[in-house]
């Protein structure tokens, strides 16, 4: 299986609604590596790899996020080095 990285930029309310934590299980029941983490514009920045399906899956849940935010617009860019992490956390 090959594994693919992918990065978004996530836009709206999804800072202080719990987006990175509930992006944290997202990710993991997905079983994807990667991180996520709050910029200081008000977005929310996640970098992932993983296999193509799970990364679409992803895309997916990140278009709606968790209960609580509103998310206005999801932008695909270029992944960094935080889609190589083990595991799948926030980034500080």
């Amino acid at each position: 299986m090959t594994e693919e990285r992918r990065a978004w930029l996530v836009r709206g309310r999804v800072q202080g609604v719990g987006f990175r934590w509930s992006t944290i299980q997202e990710a993991r029941s997905l079983a994807l590596a990667g991180a996520v983490w709050n910029r200081p514009d008000g977005g929310v920045e996640v970098h992932a790899r993983g296999p193509g399906g799970a990364l679409d899956a992803l895309e997916g849940w990140l278009r709606e996020g968790p209960p609580g935010a509103h998310v206005h617009a999801l932008e695909r860019i270029a992944p960094g080095p935080a889609a190589e992490a083990e595991g799948f956390g926030v980034r500080r």
